[in-house]
């Protein structure tokens, strides 16, 4: 039996194709035949994993959104079973623009983008250039803000200790810290998971993310002035980006949501909430 089979997989993405600029882009999409419309489906909702994650991270919470909404998750190029080519940065812009002729080749026109972490400053990316193929957007434990410089040497020590001991060492030292400590011994087989997921992430692409992280521009400006719906995930127990950076920036249309047991991991440690959340909030701009 195959490790796919057998279940221990490191990404949901069942399809892929190639983008123009030589990337091979794997993705999950939960109406690939009829775009939903025989369910009579037409909200299409795309969620974007963090860094060292894949689409697999959204695993416990896509079966009961596609029941309302189609769902597109990719892994980002560098992740899980998408490529990793060998430009030196992958800015956030390149992902965005990755995400654009995914959305293209899908006949996608107009979406709700929601990103966990990273996914969240793409988000931001694609919203800056691409806020015409949205209908809302939205940041689950992520922030607006740019690194602050202890963050800039905490990316460049990432580099570092990638470039000398891989993937394994390091993601097995990040994962834990994506947890609530509170319940961090509680949730080992979740935190197993997620370091499965991780082992996933090659070497090169997270080398070039942690580049592209570090050099991401401020962009609270662009929650600040959108004119669309935007919904921040803040986790009251998340050590990595705290609620006052998610909650940083906001509009007139913000739906801002506290999980209170969470740390990093909302879409893992309280799935029904956030399921509920995301749910009242597409919901909510129909």
């Amino acid at each position: 039996m195959t490790n796919e089979e057998q279940g221990n997989v490191q990404s949901i993405a069942q399809r892929k194709l190639f983008l123009n600029n030589g990337a091979e882009l794997a993705y999950y999409d939960s109406h690939p035949h009829d775009g939903g419309a025989e369910d009579g489906i037409s909200e299409v909702v795309v969620l974007l994993h963090g860094y060292c994650g894949s689409s697999a991270y959204w695993e416990r919470i896509v079966e009961e959104l596609e029941q309302s909404v189609r769902i597109i998750a990719p892994d980002a190029r560098g992740h899980g079973r998408s490529s990793a080519p060998n430009d030196e940065i992958y800015s956030m812009e390149t992902y965005a623009e990755d995400l654009a002729e995914l959305l293209i080749k899908l006949q996608i026109h107009n979406a709700v983008l929601l990103g966990h972490s990273l996914g969240g400053y793409i988000t931001l990316a694609f919203a800056e250039k691409y806020a015409k193929k949205l209908s809302a957007f939205g940041l689950i434990h992520s922030t607006a803000l740019p690194d602050s410089d202890a963050a800039k040497e905490n990316r460049d020590k990432a580099v570092s200790a990638l470039e000398q001991n891989g993937i394994q060492p390091f993601v097995d030292g990040l994962i834990p810290k994506l947890f609530a400590p509170a319940s961090l011994e509680a949730r080992q087989g979740e935190v197993e998971r997620g370091k499965q997921i991780g082992y996933g992430t090659s070497v090169q692409g997270a080398i070039a993310t942690a580049k592209g992280m570090k050099a991401r521009s401020d962009r609270k400006h662009i929650i600040e002035q959108s004119e669309l719906p935007v919904l921040l995930v803040a986790g009251a127990n998340d050590k990595v980006i705290p609620a006052e950076s998610v909650f940083a920036a906001e509009n007139g249309a913000t739906t801002k949501v506290e999980l209170g047991s969470s740390g990093h991991m909302g879409m893992v440690e309280q799935p029904k909430e956030l399921i509920s959340a995301i749910v009242s909030f597409v919901n909510s701009k129909q």
